[in-house]
């Protein structure tokens, strides 16, 4: 397997993509985009709920991992397989790729991971992912009475949206690392594996100085209240947020692009709230100037010890410019070389282009999200605003290596497009994922258990992680042990990966995944009830799963 690579497109066409490649000694997954099953066999799951506590973490058994422990260069080499890139309508899950509907918004289908045989291959390897675009663009979808479109629906961002409790990292790494098992409660053959990665809070105060540039989408695809305006109102918040240290410049760009207001220190808070207010929308959308034009701000700012990042708010709607795709990612990538970082946040329906705003970020080792309400705002730049700004942990990898002897056979539910080569974990010079101050990272496994792994009880896997300090150029590795074996029952699993099922079994639905074109809705959403407690996030996603319901229900009947 190896990352994907887009072809290069000029702004305004519908963007073309490759897909990744599975390793050799995987089958290739067929893009599927069909319309998910009713609720047949609703039921309840037997859950008990537990009051929140961290969960205990795994502990490093190495800080450096040495080539001989695992022999990659054994593994068989990557061929490169082409899909057909998806645009896909608002409303149904069953839309066949390649189709695209009036609207005009833009997903990509990244596909779905194969299940992999633990003796051919007990290694899986994939990027650090803490976006949650796609969780917020499906609460909106739903709560304006549509289904998503399946290729919106990343389930790696589903369950990343939501908080878990983590101890403390210990000594030596950033990380708190938790691994858990436990039967399946929708195939009674299958356990499901929770691995959770999570980096430490920091303080406000503790947080670094940031140096920041506000590059704003004033187009005429801009101007309506769910765009700009809730645009204007989410930096008003991440402003009002800022410290003494902080500077922010500002830049806009439609058929043309300008400085609205160069780099200025919160003394001067109220001028950057004025200049944000006079913001207005008109005109075409250069969006390749406007990220030049903004870097230029950013780079006059680039000191030591400052977080130099740009923040794109837009709908992703690009249509003039003399730059293509692939000049704007270029960009990107060159100067995050010199220190500045570029993070996304998309506004609006009807007209977005989600894998433009993900594949920018991604490319900005930045972060993506979508913000669809003022609390959306508050949770990214208020509540969550240090994650949001301060990288602690740059290209980081994840490996999980199973127990052959313990795994028949697994299947990692999402983070398609964070895949990498398993020969590419100790290569320092691929690409990863970044990991702020104070995220997690969840990802979740359906396993099948040998006979000896069903009768030992004992721990089916070891995970670890590479990564680089926010600076340096040289990795980490450090690996932690699975404790303990998978618990009896689903039942008697903590609360917190009982919610972290539910909430990647409803992804899984949404987005018509073959392994999940049965499991009931109904019995998801008891799972997810029993394990919500009194969070108001968690409670929130227990009446998404009902109002999916009322709506599959009623496209079944038509």
């Amino acid at each position: 397997m190896f990352r994907k690579t887009l072809t290069s497109l000029l702004l305004g066409t519908t963007l073309l993509s490759t897909a990744c490649s599975k390793q050799a000694d995987k089958a290739s997954p067929a893009v599927r985009e069909q319309e998910a099953t009713g609720n047949s066999n609703a039921g309840s799951a037997a859950t008990q709920d537990l009051p929140p506590h961290p969960e205990r973490a795994a502990e490093p058994i190495d800080s450096v991992i040495d080539r001989k422990h695992v022999d990659l260069a054994a593994k068989p080499t990557d061929s490169p397989v082409t899909t057909t890139p998806t645009a896909v309508a608002t409303g149904y899950a069953g839309l066949a790729k390649g189709e695209k509907d009036s609207s005009g918004e833009a997903y990509k289908n990244y596909g779905q991971n194969p299940w992999t045989s633990a003796d051919k291959d007990h290694l899986s390897t994939f990027a650090a992912d803490v976006d949650t675009a796609s969780y917020t663009i499906a609460r909106r979808k739903l709560n304006e009475g549509a289904l998503p479109p399946a290729a919106a629906v990343r389930v790696e961002e589903f369950v990343n949206y939501f908080d878990y409790a983590f101890a403390d990292p210990t000594t030596g790494t950033p990380f708190s690392v938790i691994m858990q098992a436990a039967p399946s409660p929708v195939n009674p053959a299958r356990h499901i594996l929770r691995v959770g990665v999570a980096t430490k809070v920091k303080a406000e105060e503790a947080r670094k100085p940031a140096n920041l540039v506000f590059l704003v989408d004033v187009s005429g695809s801009m101007q309506s209240p769910d765009k700009l305006e809730l645009a204007k109102k989410s930096l008003r918040i991440l402003t009002q947020n800022l410290k003494e240290g902080d500077t922010v410049a500002l830049v806009t760009y439609a058929g043309s692009t300008r400085v609205v207001l160069k780099p200025t220190g919160m003394q001067h808070k109220a001028r950057i709230l004025s200049a944000l207010e006079e913001l207005t929308a008109g005109g075409s959308t250069a969006m390749g100037s406007g990220i030049d034009l903004a870097y230029q701000q950013a780079m006059q700012g680039l000191r030591p010890g400052v977080t130099s990042r740009v923040i794109v708010l837009s709908d992703g709607d690009a249509n003039v410019g003399k730059a293509t795709h692939d000049d704007i990612l270029k960009l990107i990538s060159g100067r995050v070389k010199e220190g500045v970082t570029l993070s996304t946040i998309g506004f609006g329906t009807g007209n977005y282009k989600d894998e433009l705003m993900e594949q920018l970020a991604n490319k900005g080792n930045g972060n993506n999200f979508y913000i669809d309400s003022i609390d959306a705002a508050k949770k990214v730049f208020e509540k969550q605003l240090g994650s949001t700004l301060e990288v602690v942990a740059k290209d980081a990898k994840f490996q999980i290596d199973f127990d052959a002897k313990l795994v028949s056979r697994y299947r990692l539910v999402g983070y398609e497009n964070r895949d990498i080569a398993d020969n590419d974990f100790r290569v320092d010079t691929v690409d990863a994922g970044e990991i702020g101050a104070g995220h997690q990272v969840t990802a979740l496994y359906e396993v099948e258990l040998t006979d000896a792994g069903k009768q030992a009880n004992a721990p089916i896997a070891t995970v670890r992680i590479r990564h680089k300090e926010p600076t340096g150029q040289k990795a980490i590795e450090s690996a932690f042990p699975m404790i303990g074996g998978p618990v009896a029952s689903f039942a008697n699993a903590p609360a917190d990966f009982r919610f972290a099922f539910a909430v990647a079994a409803f992804a899984d639905v949404l987005r018509g995944g073959e392994d999940a074109e049965h499991w009931s809705l109904a019995q998801i959403r008891d799972v997810a009830k029993g394990a919500a407690g009194d969070s108001a996030d968690r409670q929130e996603l227990v009446g998404l799963i009902g109002k999916a319901i009322a709506l599959k229900g009623r496209s079944a009947s038509r």
